[in-house]
């Protein structure tokens, strides 16, 4: 297959990289634009419009340009106000008006697909599995590609799970990204001018005199803008692509009335689950929509340098064509070329995976569709998202139930996950979840034997599923398409290496959030990490660290003024007892353990004179109690190190902790904490004297 790769695609589902089936060139050849006869008088304004707005454009001040990206926005939204939404009703009135048409389309469907199982039932019955295995793998990518989009964009779907798929089966539907059946071009370029309203030659100075890339909405040519020599990308929609999906999806909802009416182990919606994926698609045929996606999707996760989004051209976008950028870069699943270029596939992964998490987790807003043709390598080793077509939201109260609920599996308490499910809508308040608790804790006791990141994001998918079909449970449709986004990035990273973990990538931005997000439900979610049985967990406390560190946003600043408006928050009594005791726990291993460093070091006439007969306990110190004051010390200083080495690290971030500190409330909490250190201390020192002058009358031989 080629390998290099353009940057928008055709669908949500499709990718749009350079046109590669094998053996067959890609055809990426620029060419001029056809000359076309004088335009009448009324089509010349509007050339000269054209003309006049671009000369100004170019010469404009940023917020003179500002100002016209907004009006030609605007004037985009008005070229797309005859684009179509979903409305279930209306499909439904449409299609039982056409039975002989539905009919017709059921059977395509049951044709094409029972033909490709009794093609693999045959086989199995001769043994033959194996040897055929490429048949039917050309078998199903052509009958996807025959039934259009919807089966497409499964057929994509399937085409990232080398966990679901034997190699050849996922060769084969890798094609399915980019490599459809084009429409001819003629109708392309009319649907162009017919929608922008100019002709071409006005708007390009060249044009591909074929499409780039082909997927299940559209097909994309590469071009050349008259005015500016800029090189983009341009998206036509694919003719009657609404009616082709609109009976697709009037069958799929009649098939999810059956499901929830006589399938009962399957609790969820499935008729909800349809319409909002049928929503999300034809969201897609409007690109003025997905232009608006791409601009929001750049403004809030763009600003990492490593990100990259390719900016809309108003100017000549419309409900059926869209202008972007043009980017050069490399499909993800293309190991060997991404090599060739001094790159790393798993890089660029993680890359991808810690800007979904931001996504999923941080704003809320997701590409739902990060498939490879989605997702290029740019030569210089950075990430490229393109096709904004599938997007949706993530609620601000489940990204923290999120976070929570992995705290809460860390912990393996399996009662609060369970409470998580209120918070993530998958039950109503009033479902007893006393029950789940068990099969929460069946599965994880066994999977958290070893590490959590051991846990790959399959086996954690499978397991809640498990119990999503025993209990009642309703899976909300943001679930769904995260699922569809998580699994499809572990998906890649599996090509690259089978062994790869989502949980272990992810782990750092887990760490990051839980250590400097003030929001109260992660503060919560901390203290209760960090906090067992009355006990400080120093342990856990230095892990976070050494994997936060690892993300590039980490600043040790963040962590510490947070957690310390928590401790002085008036509702926060129960947090002060624990923290008063750890510190004065804490104050007391670090000058009683360096005091007994020290103590090798004083000459030994002093020793006797001042300290009990025993060299080896001063202090009192029995040989346990010092060796925990040792490791208490020791692992003390090493979160400090792990603080003081983070990225940025300057003392005056202390500055922040001694105004928290000025405060009355701090003020009342270090006297508390003086008095009890100074009442350990007192004891420690009396109980040393006591020992002192006890020592010659039970030592003494001569009495």
């Amino acid at each position: 297959m080629a390998t290099a790769v353009l940057p928008v695609s055709c669908s949500a589902g499709g990718a749009i990289s350079v046109r590669g089936r094998r053996n067959q060139p890609t055809r990426a050849v620029l060419v001029k634009a056809t000359p076309r006869p004088a335009p009448e008088s009324g089509d010349d304004n509007k050339v000269t419009a054209l003309r006049v707005r671009e000369s100004v454009s170019t010469a404009a001040l940023p917020f003179r340009e500002r100002v016209e990206d907004m009006q030609a926005e605007a004037k985009a939204m008005a070229r797309a106000s005859d684009a179509s939404v979903y409305t279930p009703e209306l499909l439904s009135t449409k299609y039982r008006a056409q039975p002989l048409r539905v009919v017709r389309r059921a059977l395509q469907i049951f044709v094409g697909l029972g033909s490709f199982a009794f093609g693999l039932w045959l086989d199995q019955l001769k043994g033959e599995i194996d040897r055929n295995q490429r048949i039917r793998a050309i078998q199903l990518r052509e009958t996807f590609t025959r039934l259009g989009p919807t089966f497409v964009k499964i057929g994509q779907g399937l085409s990232t799970r080398p966990d679901l798929c034997p190699p050849l089966y996922l060769e084969e539907l890798a094609q399915l990204q980019d490599a459809l059946p084009t429409f001819p071009d003629e109708e392309a370029f009319s649907c162009i001018e017919r929608e922008l309203g100019y002709p071409i030659e006005s708007i390009f100075s060249s044009i591909s005199p074929s499409p780039i890339a082909a997927a299940s909405l559209g097909q994309v040519y590469k071009a050349q803008l008259k005015y500016s020599g800029k090189f983009i990308a341009v998206k036509v929609q694919r003719p009657a692509i609404e009616e082709a999906i609109g009976v697709d999806f009037y069958l799929m909802r009649g098939l999810g009335f059956l499901i929830n009416k006589y399938v009962n182990i399957i609790t969820t919606d499935v008729v909800s689950l349809i319409d909002e994926f049928a929503r999300r698609v034809f969201q897609e045929l409007n690109y003025v929509q997905e232009g608006k996606n791409a601009r929001r999707f750049k403004k809030l996760y763009a600003d990492k340098e490593d990100v990259i989004v390719p900016d809309i051209f108003w100017d000549y976008t419309s409900g059926k064509v869209l202008t972007m950028e043009w980017i050069e870069g490399t499909k993800l699943n293309e190991q060997e070329a991404i090599e060739r270029q001094g790159l790393k596939v798993l890089d660029l992964v993680t890359i991808g995976i810690q800007c979904s998490l931001r996504q999923l987790l941080e704003y809320g807003y997701f590409h739902a569709d990060p498939h490879p043709g989605n997702l290029l390598a740019t030569p210089d080793g950075k990430l490229a998202f393109i096709d904004f077509g599938m997007m949706s939201e993530t609620p601000e109260q489940a990204r923290s139930a999120i976070i929570g609920h992995v705290v809460h599996m860390v912990n393996k308490d399996y009662e609060a996950m369970a409470r998580d499910y209120y918070s993530l809508d998958f039950l109503t308040p009033d479902v007893d979840v006393s029950p789940i608790v068990p099969a929460l804790r069946g599965f994880f006791d066994d999977a958290l034997n070893s590490t959590v990141k051991e846990l790959n994001f399959k086996t954690i998918v499978d397991a809640l599923g498990a119990v999503l079909y025993k209990y009642p449970f309703n899976v909300p449709p943001y679930y769904a398409l995260i699922l569809r986004s998580l699994t499809v990035l572990e998906g890649l990273a599996l090509y690259a290496d089978p062994e790869f973990k989502v949980l272990a990538a992810s782990y750092p931005y887990f760490a990051k959030r839980l250590l400097t997000d003030p929001n109260p439900y992660l503060r919560d979610a901390l203290i209760e990490l960090l906090f067992k049985d009355g006990r400080f967990r120093w342990n856990r406390l230095e892990n976070l660290l050494v994997q936060g560190k690892k993300d590039r946003d980490f600043n040790a600043k963040d962590v510490l003024q947070p957690v310390l408006k928590q401790l002085l928050d008036p509702d926060s009594e129960n947090l002060r007892v624990l923290v008063i005791k750890e510190v004065v726990t804490t104050a007391e291993a670090i000058i009683l353990s360096s005091f007994v460093d020290s103590y090798e070091f004083i000459p030994r006439p002093f020793q006797t004179l001042f300290f009990s007969s025993s060299n080896t306990n001063p202090l009192a110190l029995n040989s346990a109690e010092q060796e925990s004051m040792l490791q208490l010390r020791d692992q003390v200083f090493r979160v400090w190190e792990l603080l003081r080495s983070s990225n940025n690290f300057d003392p005056s971030i202390l500055l922040p902790i001694v105004q928290v500190l000025q405060q009355p409330e701090a003020q009342f909490l270090g006297g508390r904490v003086v008095g009890r250190f100074t009442q350990r201390f007192a004891a420690r020192v009396l109980q040393q004297v006591l020992q002192v002058a006890s020592a010659p009358s039970s030592s003494s031989p001569l009495q």
